[in-house]
């Protein structure tokens, strides 16, 4: 198959929406979360204040992991917008992720009433649904961005579709297999979390009827040797396998790295996501096939625009799509790095 450059993003008017919003900045509805909230959102005294007497805006960027390299270029992305648009903005996070650190770091940030909007992105979305709720009914403007929490109080997201994601990383890899049945392998860094479970369940739908076996998700970790070691070990026991499929950056490059130290690249298809300087070169080395981007830097860049426009000129908060750009040897040269 003839690689090609699609971009699927969610676009009405402006980027893609899909909440309701009323006209007023200090009175919006909640996003499409199930919570079964029926009253509107009461931005708190204190920030009314602060936006009233022009004083500068504090956002916040809870990610889940700073330490992570695709923190980088959604940090990039964060200091742009917050230049462009006049607001404080910084990211905080736990190093390491762990979910009770970050929960415990938003307490207080929340308690201390210091910051005038939030955008968060989990690991686990049940341990930070609490944390939003208390955000949303402390009268922050909260919203979560890279990973979704829809059945929370956020008022709206910021990022991939993850589902769809998995279902365009089916497609270009029966694009890739052209035909070709067998085992396909799935591994992922953490197949419990939320964001794994969307694409693999897209994936799954792009898959259906397609003749492939799909094993796994196989838990690799996020610790790179391990990973390497779980990758070793899962294909050693499946030597029948045509393609390794990863639903994330850190799994896909260890699996990369057992593809070439194995002589097994060209004979075993690959396909995964993002765009980290390792997955680059194994791209250009021929070791795997493509990636697809969700775009970081942008997701950075349009929480802090949600955010800012609706503190400063009442601009209804709508979900945002980034994206599934699908990256091969062809365009990588066009497509910025992520880390």
């Amino acid at each position: 198959m003839k690689p090609t450059l699609r971009r699927r993003i969610a676009v009405a008017a402006t980027l893609g929406l899909t909440l309701l919003a009323s006209a007023c900045g200090a009175v919006t509805p909640a996003s499409t979360s199930s919570s079964g909230d029926s009253g509107g959102f009461q931005l708190a005294d204190y920030i009314k204040d602060a936006v009233d007497k022009g004083q500068p805006l504090k956002i916040r960027l809870s990610y889940h992991d700073p330490s992570l390299a695709f923190a980088v270029p959604i940090r990039q992305g964060m200091e742009r917008g917050a230049k462009e648009l006049g607001v404080e903005a910084q990211m905080i996070g736990p190093t390491g992720g762990n979910a009770a650190d970050q929960v415990a770091e938003l307490q207080t940030l929340i308690n201390q009433k210091q910051i005038h909007g939030l955008a968060v992105s989990s690991a686990s979305n049940d341990a930070l649904k609490p944390v939003i709720a208390q955000a949303y009914d402390a009268g922050i403007p909260i919203i979560s961005f890279n990973t979704n929490n829809p059945e929370s109080k956020q008022m709206g997201f910021v990022g991939q579709d993850l589902v769809a994601s998995g279902e365009s990383l089916a497609k270009e890899l029966l694009g890739v297999l052209k035909g070709k049945k067998g085992k396909v392998v799935v591994v992922s860094v953490d197949s419990g979390a939320g964001w794994s479970n969307d694409r693999f369940t897209g994936l799954q739908t792009g898959l259906k009827d397609s003749g492939l076996q799909i094993v796994g998700p196989v838990n690799t970790g996020n610790e790179p040797s391990a990973a390497y070691n779980t990758i070793e070990s899962t294909m050693a026991a499946q030597g029948d396998a045509v393609a390794l499929v990863s639903l994330d950056c850190c799994s896909f490059t260890a699996g990369a790295k057992w593809l070439q130290q194995s002589g097994k690249a060209g004979k075993i298809h690959s396909v995964g996501f993002d765009v980290q300087p390792q997955t680059v070169d194994y791209l250009k080395g021929g070791v795997v096939d493509l990636t697809i981007s969700q775009g970081p830097a942008e997701q950075g860049y349009q929480a802090v625009k949600l955010l800012a426009d609706y503190l400063k000129n009442g601009t209804e908060i709508k979900d945002v799509d980034t994206g599934a750009l699908v990256v091969t040897r062809d365009n990588v040269a066009t497509v910025p790095m992520e880390g």
